[in-house]
């Protein structure tokens, strides 16, 4: 084949043409992440049950949905939370690879067949069944310009229900926008002790308002059939809808004889206000409202970011004069600037590269052959990865650093090849490409070979890992298959039409640098022949010395600390602020401004949003988040990271008494957890009780608290609060005549709230919402006074057949696959990883009562499963290299003498990882797979020549000598070229340089043991393999294939 694209270079360049437009056309259609789409698919369930408390909603809806749960296809686990705030949230997530539509449509077959069992006041309010990832994408706010309008936060929400949610919903790739305000209802504030006075109850306000605020279809006069003669026709109109507070107010509620009537106006207070009042945000200390942007499962971050943003933009044309938006949170702008980092380390590697091609070429025709080949590969893999539905990401990124390295070398082996050959014969350049393809095509392709096959197996793992792994795999493979092809097509047809010839022996009359270089070079081979002549006598003592380096790589990895992937100062921080139970709105306000004051105070902060009422804890008067993002990469200084600003927060709320306030680090995937870190869901599986949970809870977190390993772990849960227990003698009530539902119709419409029906309010049908006004219900003995009216029509108060009392209650219940649950999260200390964490609570745990269990979730999930597949994923890579080596040379022994160089590869990618503190995460995993194949390489140039010397006629110690030593310099070129362009990865900083770091140390260091000892132990192993395989061989082995001459020690 290379003789044909020799003899027509022509077609040789219409055919990287084709490939490199392919690339260019791919370029601007292949989206942009910072992972593939590694998130499992989730649906989230979310149900309103007004005025119940949080047991109350776990009984009467939560469970019930979550039996019809059970048994869906594809799920692997649902996390439920029940708040007393009557919200029930049930997030199912599902195997990776599932559709989500499917998954959706499953699920909501599923809640249809439980809704016959859901109270009528869940069914009113509505199920929500959503695609949507758990994590937010981003927030915008609104807010006056001038704080002018500091006050009408009912207005803001308005505006922003009506302009604005509903367009950013509608953008591809949003799957949920969570509005944290209310929209506008008509409130309807009853004064119960007025109610009284006029013999009236809550029931007949309800009854009066259901009745008079309806929809009115009054049919037409006129209609057909019509009576002879009949001419006109038309529709009877009626106003049956009230549309303002005072036409609610002319509602009667009692007609008197005399003419006289009571009105809704008499007994409450009437405003278009809030349906719900448990929201607030602030964003840099201004009042606004605040929406959350979930994506999509399966969307693209960062273009369907650009397209909100973009759509805000174009929205806040329209804004009313002195309202203004912002994006106080926007979490692709991490992976903006990561991927533009990672294509300038891209950029940085391929002119490190060209620099030692340069070195050792000393040619810039030589140069720029491989050069021109980079390009193209690149190109040619862009439009693989589109066709495959890939994106451009940080593992399809770090796949092409390391690809730069990799490129080269099949370009570099074929030119250094024909420049030697011109060198060192006086051949022609087309002479020369002819002989060298002849030389180096077997080496060609058994390289690429060996390199695809070490990566292709990552391409089959399951799980979010396996997504991971899966992309970086494939384009790695797809560019060494470019590389492959181009080394033996393109290349030689460059350097058949490109090379001028040259006299024999040209090394020796270089001037200047390069004179002074070769011969330093040609003195290190030299020294470098001596030694390996040494060894090679030597052989079995080298085994020895070889065997200790595999005992040395199993004790050092073993000890390695494992983690899924490393903490990345992501740009932000995330807050949580807790106040003891029962603490209302006010007082978290306060704490929030306190907050506020030192944050925007932190040279590194850029802004801050808080939201009040909620919480990954759960929601409530007692909790708020806050989201800070701290100033761009490039002008923070050093102890500005994300981490320390965590570590300075945390540090000055530490002595906080009045609550409990947290920050933490995002999760380094998102969509996998609200935080980094573990994230453990500890279960009530015997039926125990909560007091029980409770108890293994705090013993447990007591534990992992005082362990040297555990940074910290705290529960994600609302704490248990104070509840007024409501004790109703139900024979009492009978005797008072006082049926049970007019008790609960009481009760849950003054203390709950009612929606009754809805009113049109320009242009929408907003809800008409019932409930005791303020001074009604602020002390606990106001609910004694409530009256209920009995079968004879007086007003019967309930402190005639009810008691009060105090008691501890959850404000929240937490489940995690049908058991009641607590959610613990934390992180490891500094030098520790989260796998030691995570190691550690599981012997804490295994000390916990009989019936108390856990189960990982999020990315501790992942974690697990990921570490579970990692060493069959390497015994897999090893496996395939040797069988494909094992078919190429149709032999077992060579493809022996090649692979026993992986452990010399494996041992310097662990000493470095582990030198520099990292850990054996993904990207240190990817990094072996990559050593696996790179040391395979350099192993097959120096064998492959031995083995055709030995062919030959020379002994296994001549054949592998003279090889290591025609090989030395092309080996040292690429190993150095390889090494050279991964070190940008290794120094980087800003966005995504933890990553960066954690594949570039493992690959560099791996490389370097490879290269350094690789060369020396490469004709040992193929001395000695062979040897071991000749003197077991049966009788007639023909003599080429015979034992050395030189004697093994």
């Amino acid at each position: 084949m290379s003789k044909f694209f020799i003899n027509c270079p022509n077609f040789a360049w219409v055919v990287a043409i084709f490939i490199m437009l392919a690339g260019l056309l791919a370029i601007p259609a292949l989206p942009v992440s910072q992972f593939p789409n590694v998130a499992p698919p989730q649906i989230s369930i979310t149900a309103n049950y007004p005025g119940a408390s949080a047991t109350t909603v776990m009984e009467s809806v939560t469970s019930v949905i979550e039996e019809e749960l059970n048994g869906t296809k594809g799920l692997l686990y649902f996390d439920s939370s029940s708040g007393s705030t009557g919200l029930a949230e049930i997030t199912a997530t599902f195997a990776p690879g599932t559709e989500p539509a499917l998954a959706q449509v499953e699920v909501q077959n599923r809640i249809k067949k439980a809704e016959a069992r859901l109270p009528a006041s869940v069914m009113q309010m509505g199920l929500q069944v959503e695609q949507a990832s758990a994590n937010f994408l981003m927030i915008y706010s609104l807010t006056y310009k001038d704080g002018s309008g500091s006050n009408s936060e009912v207005a803001l929400s308005d505006y922003a229900v009506r302009n604005i949610n509903n367009e950013i919903r509608r953008v591809p790739g949003v799957g949920k926008v969570q509005f944290f305000a209310a929209d506008v209802a008509m409130r309807v504030w009853v004064d119960p002790n007025k109610l009284l006075g006029y013999g009236l109850s809550v029931a007949d306000v309800n009854a009066a308002i259901a009745a008079q605020n309806a929809q009115v279809p009054a049919g037409s006069f006129g209609a057909s059939p019509a009576g002879p003669g009949q001419e006109l026709s038309a529709t009877i109109a009626v106003k049956g809808t009230l549309a303002s507070p005072e036409e609610f107010g002319q509602i009667v509620l009692r007609a008197r004889a005399d003419g006289s009537a009571v009105r809704l106006a008499d007994v409450a207070r009437l405003e278009v206000g809030q349906l719900d009042y448990s929201f607030s945000s602030r964003e840099d200390g201004r009042q606004g409202v605040a929406a959350a942007v979930q994506l999509a499962p399966g969307a693209n971050a960062m273009q369907t970011a650009k397209a909100v943003k973009a759509r805000l933009a174009e929205l806040s044309q329209n804004f009313p004069a002195g309202i203004q938006y912002a994006v106080p949170y926007d979490t692709s702008r991490f992976v903006e600037v990561a991927i533009g980092k990672v294509i300038q380390t891209l950029v940085e590697a391929v002119a490190l590269v060209f620099l030692v091609m340069w070195l050792f070429l000393q040619n810039l025709r030589y140069t720029l052959i491989p050069t021109i080949v980079v390009p193209v590969c690149l190109a040619g893999t862009l439009g693989v990865m589109y066709a495959l539905g890939f994106s451009v990401n940080m593992m399809t990124m770090f796949g092409m650093v390391l690809a730069i390295g990799i490129l080269v070398d099949d370009a570099i082996v074929v030119v250094e090849n024909v420049e030697r050959l011109m060198a060192e014969e006086g051949l022609s350049p087309l002479a020369a490409t002819v002989k060298a393809m002849q030389q180096v095509s077997g080496a060609i392709v058994g390289i690429t070979l060996v390199l695809v096959a070490v990566f292709l197996p990552l391409a089959f793992m399951s799980g979010s890992v396996g997504v991971i792994y899966r992309q970086f795999s494939l384009s790695l493979a797809v560019s060494i298959l470019f590389s492959g092809l181009l080394a033996l097509t393109f290349t030689p047809a460059l350097c058949a039409t490109l090379l001028k010839p040259v006299a024999k022996g040209h090394h020796a009359e270089r001037k200047g640098f390069f004179g002074w270089f070769n011969r330093r070079f040609a003195a290190l081979t030299e020294r470098f022949d001596l030694l390996n002549q040494r060894l090679v006598r030597r052989a079995g003592r080298c085994m020895l010395v070889y065997a200790a380096i595999v005992a040395g790589l199993g004790v050092a990895y073993t000890r390695m600390p494992e983690s899924f992937v490393p903490y990345e100062d992501m740009g932000y921080y995330i807050v949580g602020v807790q106040l003891p139970p029962g603490a209302t709105t006010e007082r978290t306000k306060a704490m929030v401004k306190d907050m506020e004051d030192y944050i925007q105070g932190r040279p590194a902060t850029a802004q801050a949003e808080f939201l009040m009422g909620y919480s990954f804890s759960g929601m409530g008067q007692n909790a708020a988040l806050a989201f800070v993002t701290l100033k761009d990469w490039s002008v923070r200084g050093a102890g500005q990271a994300s981490w320390d600003e965590v570590q300075a927060f945390n540090q000055r709320f530490a002595s906080l008494s009045d609550g409990t306030v947290m920050a933490v680090d995002p999760p380094p995937i998102d969509g996998l957890g609200n935080s980094g870190g573990f994230a453990l869901r500890l279960q009530d599986r015997a039926n125990l009780g909560r007091e029980a949970l409770i108890a293994a809870r705090d013993q447990l977190l007591a534990k992992a608290n005082a362990s040297p390993i555990i940074a910290y772990a705290m529960m994600e849960n609302l704490e248990d609060a104070p509840q007024l227990r409501l004790d109703i003698d139900r024979r009492k009530a009978q005797a008072q005549g006082v049926d049970f539902s007019a008790i609960n119709t009481a009760l849950s419409t003054a203390y709950g709230s009612a929606v009754i029906n809805e009113f049109p309010n320009a242009g929408r049908l907003q809800r008409v919402v019932v409930q005791a006004d303020a001074q009604a219900r602020a002390r606990p003995e106001d609910i004694l006074r409530l009256h209920v009216p009995n079968a004879g029509g007086q007003q019967v108060p309930l402190s005639a057949f009810a008691t009060v009392r105090w008691e501890s209650g959850p404000v929240q219940i937490s489940r995690y696959n049908g058991y009641p649950a607590f959610r613990i999260s934390g992180d490891a200390r500094p030098g520790h990883t989260t796998g030691e964490a995570m190691a550690e609570l599981e012997r804490i745990m295994a000390e916990m009562p009989r019936g108390i269990g856990y189960e990982w979730t999020a990315l501790s999930f992942q974690e697990k499963a990921a570490g579970a597949q990692a060493p069959k994923l390497f015994a897999l890579a090893i496996v395939v290299v040797f069988l494909l080596l094992v078919a190429l040379y149709e032999s077992w022994s060579i493809p022996a003498a090649v692979m026993l160089i992986v452990p010399i590869g494996a041992l310097g990618s662990v000493l470095a990882t582990s030198a520099v503190g990292l850990s054996n995460d993904v990207y240190f995993k990817v990094g072996l797979i990559t050593i696996i194949g790179l040391a395979a390489k350099n192993a097959i140039l120096i064998v492959e020549f031995a083995r055709d010397l030995h062919a030959q006629g020379h002994s296994l110690a001549q054949a592998a000598l003279q090889a290591a030593r025609l090989r030395f310099r092309p080996i040292v070129m690429t190993s150095l070229a390889f090494i050279l362009g991964v070190v940008p990865l290794a120094l980087a900083s800003g966005a995504g340089a933890s990553s960066q770091a954690a594949i570039g140390f493992g690959v560099i260091g791996g490389m370097l043991s490879a290269t350094l000892l690789g060369v020396v132990f490469v004709p040992v192993f193929f001395v000695w393999v062979l040897s071991l395989f000749r003197r077991k061989a049966p009788a007639g082995t023909p003599p080429a294939l015979q034992a050395p001459a030189t004697p093994i020690e």
